[in-house]
């Protein structure tokens, strides 16, 4: 581990990286900039708070990801003509991003009318194709199966025993919890979602999600050219990774007991800022 020159390539590179934090064995082992004090977008990191989300419902027998997606929507918004497609969805191809022709993001004064209004040319065709549409449907269906707001779910059953006291997350026009991004958190706090998954479901002793959604969810549900897919999580290397645009990531490596996250804002390439971390803290 050679943690100090990851921080001296940052420095010297003037990458714009709030802070870094490193865990080995589930101990806070190195610790780099501003990591507690301010929160800081996580842009689609946000998808695997909502794949907590999912599994923590899924495991007390309120969501069903086999079913279609239409199974929890407001049955009085979906388009003529678009229930025969978006009934051949399931919950679990959108939280694999496994379904084609979605724009990348909703639009309008109706993210949800948009949404299902897509045109989909082969609902049954597997394809990756990486949206935040996908999320943002899981989300709206999730609350229909909780019959409650979803972000105030989201603050007791997945913040409160994170420990995690200070955060914003956005909504979208109608006022359902914007699960494809829009959420700020401490670097520390990523850290503390990386560990839950790293701990297969456990954070301090308490259990919040089952091993068997965890496994599920960290695998490789669709495969990509990144090297595979999981429930709003990317494979990486020999374990995961949660991943946001413009260089916000926690890299889990259970086999190597060691998590890596950092969030940053950096337009041009995150890629040298990877291959720093690989180098110097992995051995890669």
């Amino acid at each position: 581990m050679r943690f100090d020159s990851f921080v001296n390539d940052i420095q010297k590179n003037a990458w714009n990286v709030y802070g870094a934090e490193v865990y080995e064995d589930g101990i806070l082992t190195h610790s780099f900039g501003d990591t507690r004090d301010n929160l800081h977008e996580l842009y689609s990191a946000t998808k695997t708070i909502l794949s907590v989300a999912v599994g923590i419902a899924v495991d007390e027998g309120k969501f069903d990801i086999s079913r279609s997606v239409l199974s929890y929507l407001p049955e009085n918004r979906i388009p003529h003509g678009q229930k025969e497609v978006f009934g051949q969805i399931s919950i679990q191809r959108l939280m694999c991003m496994s379904v084609g022709d979605f724009p990348f993001r909703p639009e309008g004064d109706s993210f949800l009318d948009f949404s299902l209004n897509t045109k989909i040319l082969a609902p049954n065709e597997r394809v990756f194709n990486y949206n935040n549409i996908s999320a943002y449907l899981v989300g709206v269906a999730l609350t229909g199966a909780l019959g409650t707001d979803l972000g105030m779910f989201i603050e007791k059953r997945i913040f409160d025993p994170l420990g995690i006291k200070r955060f914003e997350y956005t909504r979208c026009p109608e006022g359902y919890f914007y699960g494809a991004s829009g959420t700020k958190l401490t670097v520390n706090d990523l850290s503390k979602l990386g560990l839950l998954l790293y701990n297969k479901g456990v954070f301090e002793g308490e259990r919040i999600l089952s091993e068997r959604y965890v496994n599920e969810a960290t695998s490789i549900q669709q495969m990509n050219r990144e090297g595979g897919y999981g429930y709003f999580i990317w494979k990486y290397l020999d374990g995961f990774s949660i991943n946001g645009k413009l260089g916000q990531k926690c890299y889990v490596l259970p086999e190597r007991k060691l998590i890596v996250s950092f969030l940053s804002h950096i337009e041009d390439n995150t890629l040298p800022l990877r291959e720093s971390m690989e180098r110097n803290c992995l051995d890669v």
